[in-house]
Order: C-alpha cells, then sequence, then structure tokens
C-alpha cells in the first residue's frame, strides 16, 4: 500500500478516491479552480456541476452545529463547554461528543465542523478559553484527537483550529506573537501535531494572527514545511473568517480555502496572479487538490466513495449531554461531606444564575438549543416538593443584556420606500445574518432597514433600561416614546464582529408595569461601507430589569439560607465577561456575587457555592463554604446534571485542566500586546509548569477534583516506558478515578519543568475493588525541541514517575531510566 508523508499507509479506498480527484481535477479550467477556493457565501464553497462536485458546508461546532443559518427555528443540541470535555478526561468521551455533532451536522446538511480549537490556556485572563480545552498540551491532544475522531467517524470533516499561538482575544486580527522555537514546539504547536499523527483530521484552520512576523493565512514555514511536510498532513487548509488579506501570500504560505465569499483574496483574483504569472498554476492545483480530496472524503463528490458510508447508531443528544456535564463537574472542595445532599431536609437556592442558566460561552459557538435546563428547573424536578426555595441574592448582569426572556420578537425587512420585503424569527434580540440567512424574498441588495418590532411582558415593575448593540443608524422606541433616534460610530475599524462583541448602550429608560405587556421596536438602516469584509446584518435589542437594593436582595438570600438546612448559591460569570472578541481585565465574578456568598455562609454552615465559568475565577471565600462545585459552562442540559451530583445519583467526574488561582499570584498574565506584538517571554513554562517554576500555591492545583468516594493507591511499577498502576476504591460506594502520571528529570534541570503530564486513564471501581491501569508513555515525553539542531532530542537519564490524583497529590513514585 501508499503511505503518506507521516507514514500512514493509504488504503485501496484511500487510492481509489485519489483517483477520482485526480480525474476531477484535470477536468477544471483555471477559472473553476480559483472558484473553488473561495467562499460563495458564509458557509459553502461552490458546486462545479461539470465534474459532479456538489457544494460544501462548513458550521461552527465546537459544542453544537450550528448550520448554515444562524437561527432558533432549527434548534441544535448544546454540549458543555470545551473545558468542561477536558474536565472529564476521557478521550472516549470527546469520541462520542464528536459522534453525535456529526449526526447533528448530517442532519442540517454541514460537512465539516470549524472545530475542535486546540489552543492552550496561556493567561488565564483570555476571554475565549471555555473554547479550548487545557493548558496543557498532552491533555489537549488527548482530548482533541477524541473529538475529531468521533466526527470524522460520522462521515464529517474537522478543522482543528486555530493554527497557532491564538492564545488570546485581544487584538487577534493584528497582533504579532513572538514565540521562540523550542515553546512553539512543545506547547503550542504539540497538541496539533498529536492529532494529525492519532486522527488524521481532515482540516485544520488558520488563525488571524501572526507568529514571529509573518501572518498565519500565509505562514508557509509552519502550514508547508511543519504541518504538511513533517507532519505528512494532507487535509485543508482554510482560513478564519475574513483572515486571509494576500492573494499571492496566502496561496504560496499554504492556504486553500479563503472564507467567507463571495469576495475574498481567490477567486478571479488568485486566477488573475496566475495570469500575470505571480502565482504558478501548478500551486493552485495543489490546493485545488486538497479541496477536491476533502470534498471526496465527505460525499460530496461524485464517483468517490465517503469515507464513511453506514453513520454510526443514534445517539441520543440531551442523554449525552447531561453526562457530559455531570462527568465534568469539579467538585474541589467537600468539608465533612455536605455533599451529597441528605436524602430529606430543606434546601435554598440562590443566586439568579440558578434561575437564568448561562449554559454556553459567548461569541461564534453560540447556538440556539430547543431547551435549557437551569439548576433551579432541575433541582425543582430532583427534590421532593415543598423542600426547596428560591431567592436571586445577586445578579452576575451588571449591563445590558441581549433580550431574550419575556420578549416576543419578530424581524421586519423593508426596502428604501419602506415596503416589507419579507419577515424572519428573532428568538432573541440578536440579529447576525450572513447573506444565507436573510428572510425568504430579501436580498442584500433590496435591503434598506430592518426592525425588531414585538412586546415585552415585564416580570417586575420598575424603570426598565433598554439599549442597542452595534454599529450605525438606529430608532428605539418603547411603549409608543422614541427614545434614541441617532449614529452608533464604529469603536474598532478593523473588527468585522464589533456588532456581536461590542458592549451594549442604554438608550431608553422607561417606567413598566409588572404584567402589562408593552410594544417595542428596534430599526436598523443597513449600510454597509464599501469594501467592508463581513456582509453581515448584525445588531442588538439590549435590555435590563429594573434594580433592586443589592443588600436587601442578600438579605432575603441570608433568610432563606438560615431557614434550610443546606444552602445552594450558584454564582457566575456573563457574556461580558467570557466571550470571543475580547478578553478578561481581571478574574473577579461580576457584581455582588463575593458579597453574597459571604453572607450566605456566615448564615449557613451547610453552603454549597457551584460556579458556572467557563475558566478560573478567584474564590475568595473558598475556605468559609462547606463544598465548591466547578460546573463550567454545562450545555442545554446542565441543570439536570446538575441535580444529579448535588443528590448523589452520579458523583462529579471531572479534574481541573487548568490551574485556579488568583490573577495576583499567576505567573503568565500578560494579553495586551505591545507596539503590536506580544511577546511569549516565559518559554516553556505556562500554566503548572510556571507555578511551579515560580514556586507559588495556587488555589486548586492542576488536575484536581473529588468524588464521593476515597482511593487508596496501592502499587506502582515500570517496565522500559510502561507503567502499571493499582488503585483501590477504599470508599463506601462506586467511582470513578482518573490516575495521572507527571514525570521529573531525577537530576533538576532549570531550562525543563519541574515535571509535567505523561499520561493518564480512568478507572471504574466498586467499594473495596482494586483495579490497574497500564500507561504507555509516548517517545516524546522524554525529547526536548533543540533550537541549534532543529530537531526533537532524546533526553536520556533517569526519571521519577508520580502517579496520583493531581500534580499537588502525588501518592506513589518509581523511577525509570532512558
Amino acid at each position: 500500500m501508499a503511505r503518506t508523508a507521516a507514514g500512514t499507509a493509504k488504503t485501496p479506498q484511500d487510492q481509489a478516491r485519489e483517483a477520482v480527484v485526480e480525474a476531477a481535477l484535470g477536468a477544471l479550467g483555471l477559472e473553476a479552480k480559483t472558484r473553488l477556493l473561495a467562499g460563495q457565501d458564509a458557509w459553502s464553497l461552490p458546486a462545479l456541476p461539470e465534474i459532479g462536485l456538489r457544494s460544501l458546508v462548513m458550521s461552527d461546532g465546537p459544542i453544537g452545529v450550528r448550520g448554515a443559518l444562524w437561527t432558533a427555528e432549527d434548534p441544535a443540541v448544546a454540549l458543555p463547554s470545551p473545558t468542561a470535555l477536558a474536565a472529564g478526561w476521557d478521550p472516549e468521551l470527546a469520541r462520542r461528543a464528536g459522534a453525535l455533532l456529526a449526526q447533528e451536522a448530517r442532519r442540517k446538511g454541514v460537512h465539516v465542523l470549524l472545530a475542535p480549537t486546540v489552543n492552550l490556556h496561556r493567561s488565564p485572563l483570555a476571554g475565549r478559553h471555555f473554547e479550548a480545552y487545557s493548558e496543557d498540551p498532552y491533555l489537549t491532544g488527548r482530548i482533541g484527537t477524541g473529538y475529531v475522531r468521533g466526527v470524522q467517524s460520522g462521515g464529517v470533516g474537522t478543522t482543528v483550529k486555530h493554527f497557532v499561538a491564538n492564545d488570546a482575544e485581544t487584538d487577534r486580527f493584528t497582533v504579532d506573537n513572538i514565540v521562540g522555537e523550542r515553546a512553539l514546539r512543545e506547547l503550542y504547536l504539540a497538541p496539533f501535531e498529536a492529532i494529525v499523527a492519532d486522527a488524521r483530521p481532515w482540516g485544520v484552520m488558520t488563525a488571524y494572527n501572526r507568529v514571529n512576523g509573518t501572518r498565519m493565512s500565509e505562514h508557509g514555514r509552519l502550514v508547508n514545511q511543519v504541518l504538511r511536510g513533517e507532519w505528512g498532513f494532507d487535509g485543508v487548509n482554510v482560513s478564519d473568517w475574513t483572515a486571509a488579506r494576500s492573494t499571492v501570500a496566502a496561496v504560496e504560505g499554504g492556504l486553500d480555502i479563503a472564507m467567507p465569499g463571495p469576495v475574498t483574496v481567490f477567486g478571479e483574483a488568485l486566477a488573475r496572479a496566475v495570469r500575470e504569472g505571480e502565482v504558478e498554476e501548478a500551486t493552485v492545483d495543489e490546493a485545488v487538490r486538497r479541496v477536491l480530496r476533502l470534498a471526496a472524503r465527505v460525499g460530496v463528490l461524485e464517483g468517490a466513495e465517503p469515507v464513511v458510508t453506514e453513520p454510526p447508531e443514534q445517539i441520543h443528544g440531551e442523554a449525552l449531554s447531561r453526562e457530559i456535564a455531570r462527568r465534568s463537574f469539579v467538585l474541589v472542595r467537600n468539608e465533612n461531606e455536605v455533599l451529597p445532599l441528605p436524602r430529606t431536609g430543606t434546601v435554598a437556592l440562590i443566586g439568579a444564575a440558578a434561575r437564568e442558566a448561562r449554559a454556553l460561552g459567548g461569541g461564534s459557538s453560540t447556538v440556539y438549543p430547543a431547551r435549557i435546563v437551569s439548576p433551579l428547573d432541575g433541582l425543582t424536578a430532583a427534590l421532593p416538593e415543598g423542600s426547596l426555595s428560591y431567592a436571586v441574592g445577586a445578579d452576575p448582569d451588571t449591563e445590558l443584556a441581549v433580550a431574550d426572556r419575556d420578549f416576543t420578537l419578530r424581524a421586519v425587512c423593508r426596502d428604501v420606500a419602506g415596503k416589507v420585503i419579507g419577515t424572519g424569527a428573532a428568538p432573541t434580540g440578536q440579529i447576525w445574518w450572513e447573506d444565507a440567512d436573510l428572510p425568504e424574498g430579501v436580498t442584500r441588495r433590496g435591503l434598506h432597514t430592518v426592525e425588531l418590532a414585538g412586546t415585552f411582558t415585564p416580570r417586575a415593575s420598575g424603570p426598565h433600561t433598554f439599549g442597542v448593540k452595534g454599529v450605525g443608524a438606529f430608532t428605539l422606541v418603547v411603549d409608543g416614546t422614541t427614545h434614541y433616534d441617532g449614529v452608533h460610530p464604529s469603536g474598532a475599524e478593523d473588527d468585522p464582529f464589533e456588532a456581536i462583541f461590542a458592549a451594549p448602550v442604554a438608550h431608553a429608560r422607561a417606567e413598566l408595569t409588572e404584567g402589562r405587556t408593552v410594544e417595542v421596536s428596534l430599526t436598523h438602516v443597513v449600510a454597509r461601507p464599501e469594501g467592508a469584509p463581513a456582509r453581515a446584518v448584525g445588531f442588538a435589542l439590549a435590555h435590563r430589569e429594573p434594580q433592586r437594593d443589592p443588600e436587601e436582595l442578600i438579605a432575603e438570600a441570608v433568610a432563606a439560607a438560615r431557614d434550610a438546612d443546606t444552602a445552594v448559591v450558584v454564582v457566575a460569570t456573563t457574556e461580558r465577561v467570557e466571550s470571543e472578541g475580547f478578553d478578561r481585565k481581571n478574574l473577579r465574578l461580576p457584581g455582588r456575587q463575593d458579597d453574597l456568598v459571604r453572607a450566605v455562609a456566615a448564615a449557613n454552615p451547610r453552603t454549597v457555592v457551584v460556579v458556572n465559568s467557563g475558566s478560573p475565577v478567584e474564590l475568595p471565600w473558598r475556605d468559609r463554604v462547606a463544598a465548591v462545585l466547578l460546573s463550567w459552562f454545562p450545555g442545554q442540559e446542565g441543570g439536570a446534571a446538575l441535580a444529579d451530583v448535588l443528590i448523589g445519583a452520579h458523583e462529579p467526574g471531572g479534574r481541573l485542566p487548568t490551574t485556579w488561582g488568583p490573577l495576583q499570584d499567576a505567573p503568565v498574565t500578560q494579553v495586551v500586546p505591545s507596539g503590536g506584538e506580544l511577546a511569549y517571554g516565559e518559554g516553556v513554562f505556562i500554566g503548572y509548569r510556571a507555578w511551579e517554576q515560580a514556586g507559588r500555591t495556587p488555589t486548586y492545583p492542576f488536575g484536581h477534583g473529588l468524588g464521593y468516594t476515597d482511593w487508596t493507591y496501592e502499587s506502582i511499577e515500570a517496565e522500559g516506558t510502561t507503567v502499571t498502576v493499582r488503585v483501590r476504591n477504599s470508599g463506601r460506594r462506586a467511582g470513578r478515578e482518573v490516575v495521572q502520571l507527571y514525570l521529573a528529570p531525577a537530576e533538576a534541570d532549570a531550562g525543563r519543568p519541574a515535571r509535567w503530564l505523561a499520561g493518564f486513564a480512568g478507572v471504574e471501581a466498586a467499594p473495596g475493588e482494586s483495579v490497574e491501569v497500564v500507561v504507555e508513555l509516548a517517545p516524546r515525553a522524554f525529547e526536548i525541541w533543540d533550537e541549534s539542531a532543529g530537531a526533537w532530542t532524546r533526553v536520556k537519564g533517569a526519571y521519577e514517575v508520580a502517579a496520583g490524583r493531581s500534580l499537588a497529590d502525588r501518592r506513589l513514585t518509581t523511577t525509570l531510566t532512558v
């Protein structure tokens, strides 16, 4: 059999597909070839009927498949955030998640998912870390491999992203990340390399940023030499949306697809560059060959058998989302075994975040599930009637939020004469329409205004605040009164997605009465500046309820806690704290939530705090409460999963995929560029590596997580690089343990981390049962990148192998020599 550059054998089916690809390529002229390398719209490539090629459709999909249309009219299963998936420390669970998303993709007519995100948690301030897995490259690679295998087992492609060093959001379109070659190889490229080797992804997505002076959509050394040459990657390279800026540099730098369309640096611009001698047609042919190979793999190229001819068995989306959530929850504190909750007794549930669940992070990964189970919903269903009380306590929303609950809205489209030319659904106050999303009968050329019109029924009397998010001309009318008629200027000329990520601006304060429905309307004049890179229509109606006295809300919560046997406080971040598009300013919980927890804990010693955030926050009250449970962004079934764990029907199965600690102690925090550059001056020392190097103790270490049973580590043996560990469930109930293996050089080396994760395995056991795990340590665990030699070098000598429950809780050690 033939082999790829990486040494992977090509099957007869692979070779048959390649023959069809070559025949199709040979039948195309220059214009057709270059047209295929450019999006025909926001989410798809053009069909070429002359070679039997149907249109290939892409979609965002880290936690759910949005589809080509971003609408609630076609709901999507919403899984827990990628940080939650990584907290499961289970590549098989990630594979099952990927298989479900492939099922969703097929249902929605999607051929390629723009996922997974395998950038690293370099700084805790990065705003999009909820969409990435971990601070550790090995764990990230294992979970990403599981995800890619799962998606592609369903016949759907993946694009592993964002290649590479897209580890923060500030100035993400222009920043030049200065990264040493050793750190680049050992940390940031490592997850991509592992996934290419172990899962053979069908695509990658190159990032917006530059690396060491070169834009990633043009980075021939990293794409052509490393990704394709050294690793043998044979898939497509698609740009991040609007990232491709140069026709010649991009195609010669290894970019295959420039998105979104229809106007990109490829297409006619690329054909012209070939005709004028700036680009060799053979370079274009290589890109087209890779695109056709992807089309053949997913089944849209006539005559080529797709990789998957029979999709896997159907997966129940709600059930899997619930399972992932409870297996991702990390119990970091449980004094006096306050959890699980006793079968009898009363519970005071406290926090606005308990009633209005935040299931997802903000940005392009957002999807619209058919339902979201809040903690209040979940516990109400799980606990005996009359045993649960609820108090708001404190609201994490300190700004206006996109209009959602209690609004009934519709989008009305008009032409320049004011004639209605179409209407569309508006399940929330957010509009983001690419050309394909426009309502039936509406075209960009004919569209002049979009009016979000409908009703609002307040749940509270008092002054309600309304506002606008977006750029351009707006008119805001509430209950018959025009409160705003003006223009929002652009605040960031280089950000085509400002309408999604900008903060809402307040424009109206209306005295409304609980239960009395009023009409609301926000009209936006659609205008696209000449040459603007994004063609979307985007804006939002925002709202905030009347604000009660915070002290009064906390007092009510304290009273409820005092009267209950157990108090459960749910705290959370918001879309204005964690989102794509911007980084964080601090790690504090927004609003008065910290004050709320302190007050409730003082009133009830059995206080459990559930932390609903996608990445670390500071927990200044942690030693005053009985239990702390991290729930991440738990997806649509989060409230049901939370009830499962709190009542003890299932144990919390998660372990920390990233270190939690106060910002003032975090060794690596810089996310703001200086002079357009962001220096990764810490080298290979990020995450737990940096905490150990600095001699600092975090709040909760990497790998930490408690269950509802106890584990005794009985023995460890190493034979060569094979490590065998025996553990016993020494508790009173069945459970699951994640056995973690850390390597440390026997002789300290200041240029290397003190220790690093080299392997892990999950085990399940009944009370009193002993089980054995066998882990083969990969060769790369003993190698470093030698910058002078430009190669991997095996560092020979003795290594301590420690097995334990976390980086800090190492139970057994042995020594091996390589």
